[in-house]
């Protein structure tokens, strides 16, 4: 289900390990969410879009427009 994380992180050449310390998790949570196996809570996926400087709904395979929406604020 959540192939684009994987995808992005692949394309920046990160580790499964390098993005949970990006997200203050640990390597195990982390593969849980690129495999589906766990849900990425709303916190951390907020933390992915900035990240990727894309959108929630890219990453949920929602849309394929990879350009984020405007931000309303700096949070």
């Amino acid at each position: 289900m959540y192939y684009r994380i994987r995808n992005l992180r692949d394309d920046k050449d990160l580790s499964q390990t390098d993005m949970a310390k990006i997200l203050s998790i640990s390597q195990t949570t982390y593969s849980r969410y690129e495999s589906g196996v766990l849900d990425i809570p709303t916190e951390a996926l907020i933390k992915l879009a900035k990240y990727h400087n894309t959108s929630i709904d890219y990453l949920l395979n929602l849309t394929n427009q990879k350009a984020p929406y405007p931000r309303t604020s700096d949070k």
